[in-house]
């Protein structure tokens, strides 16, 4: 398995882990880091420099990405979402999902 599906895979497996301790928090960041590690990897397969080193600044790269699909780059928007004073996102969306679909737009089958 390539060392990026690796590491994609260890990050959404620690967002569940994360979700089964209550540590909704965590789950959101190793959401974000999923997402970061697959929009590298999809970039770079297209023979794009990939030069921002922030997952969040791979995620405002997709959700600028007019060749995507808007649900994709909904996806995307989702995942940059701050919280709010409480700790919650202002709506009601489930960013592990988010990062799984993300997944299965850019990596079909």
């Amino acid at each position: 398995m390539s060392d990026w599906k690796t590491a994609y895979l260890r990050e959404i497996e620690m967002a569940f882990a994360a979700r089964q301790r209550k540590n909704e928090g965590q789950a959101r960041v190793c959401a974000r880091r999923a997402a970061g590690i697959l929009i590298r990897e999809y970039y770079q397969q297209r023979g794009l420099v990939i030069s921002a080193p922030s997952a969040y600044d791979l995620l405002r790269m997709l959700m600028e990405d007019s060749s995507q699909p808007e649900a994709v780059r909904q996806s995307a928007a989702y995942l940059t979402l701050r919280v709010n004073e409480e700790f919650k996102l202002p709506v009601e969306i489930d960013l592990v999902k988010e990062a799984e679909s993300i997944a299965l737009a850019l990596f079909p089958g």
